[in-house]
């Protein structure tokens, strides 16, 4: 099995995680530990950048609206650097493109945003169990 890697830069003060190239149930659980620990170092705005991912099952979108709820929860938020369209597809058929900014480069994302109501909806949207 193979080491996934989901390196960690700062750009402009924001933290930018770079996302492997697939994210299932396999890279999933490492993608969490990185969102994590860097919200544990106090940063509630991260950007990660998808623009590298093809493909994102739902254990990574898990991952990442989990991730996207708690940063809300503290004032922030999860910003995504996208634009494959496989990837753009996949976000808007599971409405993900609805709840999470989306961006076309790294530059973009960490540029500060004029603060937007959060649909209350969307962090009691429902959990990903992955099937039995």
């Amino acid at each position: 099995m193979a080491v996934v890697s989901c390196p960690v830069s700062m750009l402009r003060g924001v933290p930018v995680i770079r996302a492997p190239g697939e994210i299932d149930v396999a890279s999933a659980e490492p993608l969490r530990a990185v969102l994590a620990e860097t919200a544990a170092r106090g940063h509630a705005t991260i950007v990660v950048d998808l623009s590298a991912t093809r493909f994102c099952d739902s254990a990574g979108l898990h991952v990442l609206i989990r991730a996207h709820r708690m940063a809300v929860a503290e004032g922030g938020e999860v910003r995504l650097v996208m634009g494959s369209p496989g990837m753009l597809r996949i976000f808007a058929i599971t409405g993900v493109d609805r709840v999470m900014p989306r961006f076309a480069d790294r530059a973009a994302a960490v540029t500060p945003l004029p603060a937007v109501a959060i649909d209350p909806v969307w962090l009691s949207w429902p959990r990903i169990v992955p099937a039995a």
